[in-house]
Order: C-alpha cells, then structure tokens, then sequence
C-alpha cells in the first residue's frame, strides 16, 4: 500500500479544472500497489481513478496511456485515460506525470476456479490480438535489463546462497532472451502485472463477469508467452507453495489457445518463460523489500512467495500445457 504523493482537495480540485468532468465531491487515496499514488475521485460528472506516476516520465508515459485507450475503444474492459483542455492524456501534479481514467467496476476473486481462469484466459488472448495493430513501442521496462543492473545491487542484502541462485538464473534467462528460439516466439504488447488483484469481477459465482483489467503501468513489448506465464503463475497456483493447480493451468491455457492458437515453439519455450515470469517478481518485491523508497502509506509484499515459486519452476521441467 503505497501514497508517495499526497493530494488535497485543493490539489485535485486544480487538477480537475484542466478537464472537463465535473466538480470535485470526494478524494480518497487508494490503499494498494506499491508503484503510483492513487486516487478514487468523484465528481459531479462520474467516478474515476486519478494517478500520480512516481517512476513513469512524460516520454514514457504516452505508451500505457494510449494503449489503454487503444484497448478501451476496441471493446475491451480496461480503463479509458481522459482528455485534459489540451487534448493530452497526461496532466502534472505537484511535478509529477498524472492522469485520469475511468474507474470499472467489481473487485477482485482471492480463488478463482477453473472457469474465470478460462475466462481469463480467453480476456487475455483478446488483448493481446486487439493490440497488434497498436503503433507504439515500449520495451518490457521490468525485463533483462532491468533484472541485471538490479542484481548488484541485492547483493549486500541477501545471503550469499539465494544471491548465487539469482545470479544463475539472471545469466540462464540472458542466454534464452539472446536465443534464435527467443525471436521467433510471437511479440506485442504485454499488460506484464495481469494478477488476481488487477482484474475486478462484478457479481458472483458462475454469474461472475470480468469488470475491468487495471494497472497498466508494467506494460512493455515482448513476447505473448511472458504475459500468459505471469498470469498462470498468479491465477493458477497455490499462493503459499506455488504448485499447479492443472485444471486451472489447462482451462486458461486452452482458452487463450482458442482464440490465438499457440504455437510450438511456445511449448518448447514455456518451461523457460514460467521462471522468467517467477525472477521478475521476485526481484522486484526483494527490490521493493530492501530499497523502499518514502511514503506516507507502503507495505511491501513478501518476496519469499516468488523465491517458492522460482523454486517449484526450475524443479518441474514438463509444466501443463494445452490439451
């Protein structure tokens, strides 16, 4: 839980005047994820989400926010930015990039079943076939690169034995993302943080439909098959052990498959793929866990659930696939 900025009604009552979505009623400061400083506002005009970006810049920030709107206006249930007075999707609080989108609706499933994996499954598939045709690129800012200038500095941190496995997994995963198979695997852009919380589901059991894909703001291009791995290794896992749950491995996998056939070549790279998608979140909760950075509000999450689960991936070399 993270408030890096803190806004008064002031604050957002500036802001809103550059745009034209009513006055301000209410400013509530939202109580999860540890990257941006958000906001539930509402106005006389509706309800939407406001962002403070504490490590996106203005010239990186046009990627998410067109693809949110690339995706939005294809039919798809994610967050549209709005327009300020300018005609921009980005605006400026207290020095910092910020944005308004529109807030969807339901709240997120802590277990899903087999079905709302298909179904995400199948969401996922689309997304990633709606944004072919999107102009922009942004490199995956949380992939190789960033995996090996963060590594040194862990290394003070962390005992010596889980420092040597982060290392050897960091070389093995450069020889693969160097690999002729490697630029083969199909590409595009990625939402690259698709976990349980940041899909929102409105009504309940089998009558449960997905309200909004949120948090954009770990999207990047690189291969489908990375999305689909960080998706499997949230959705379809026990949290505290990280062991498959087949069925709901082989409900979303054959869901995706049906809708943009995988290929195989991406079965050969899976194995591989499911603990690149492993090393990212570990690394990045160890990064969030030993280098915090200021906030008023900042829990962050445990890393060891990511070491369990890059454990349980480099142990299993033939992971469920379609059928």
């Amino acid at each position: 839980m993270a408030v890096f900025t803190p806004l008064t009604q002031d604050d957002a009552t500036r802001l809103l005047a550059r745009y034209s979505l009513g006055t301000l009623q209410s400013l509530e400061p939202i109580s999860a994820g540890i990257e941006n400083t958000n906001y539930f506002v509402t106005t006389s005009g509706g309800r939407w989400v406001l962002t403070v970006f504490e490590q996106l810049d203005f010239a990186q920030l046009p990627f998410y926010l067109e693809l949110m709107r690339h995706l939005a206006r294809r039919g798809l249930p994610v967050p549209e930015p709005q327009e300020n007075a300018a005609g921009s999707l980005m605006s400026e609080a207290k020095g910092k990039p910020a944005a308004i989108v529109t807030r969807v609706p339901g709240r997120w499933i802590a277990k899903p079943d087999a079905d709302q994996c298909a179904r995400i499954g199948t969401l996922l598939a689309n997304m990633h076939l709606a944004a072919q045709d999107f102009p922009k690129f942004q490199p995956n800012l949380r992939g190789i690169g960033w995996w090996k200038t963060t590594l040194p500095r862990l290394d003070r941190h962390i005992p010596d034995d889980l420092f040597s496995m982060l290392a050897e997994e960091v070389i093995q995963q450069d020889s693969f993302f160097r690999s002729a198979p490697f630029e083969k695997l199909p590409t595009g852009p990625v939402h690259g943080d698709l976990f349980r919380d940041n899909v929102l589901w409105e009504g309940e059991g089998a009558g449960a439909r997905v309200g909004g894909v949120i948090d954009f703001y770990f999207a990047g291009c690189t291969i489908w098959l990375y999305d689909i791995a960080v998706t499997v290794n949230d959705w379809c896992v026990d949290v505290d052990t990280g062991v498959f749950d087949t069925a709901r491995v082989k409900a979303l996998l054959n869901a995706y498959h049906a809708e943009r056939p995988l290929l195989e070549l991406e079965h050969a790279a899976w194995p591989t793929v499911l603990r690149a998608a492993a090393l990212r979140f570990w690394m990045s909760r160890l990064y969030d866990f030993y280098l915090p950075r200021p906030a008023s509000l900042l829990t962050p999450h445990d890393p060891t659930r990511f070491e369990r689960l890059l454990r349980r991936r480099i142990a299993d070399p033939s992971p469920p696939w379609i059928d």
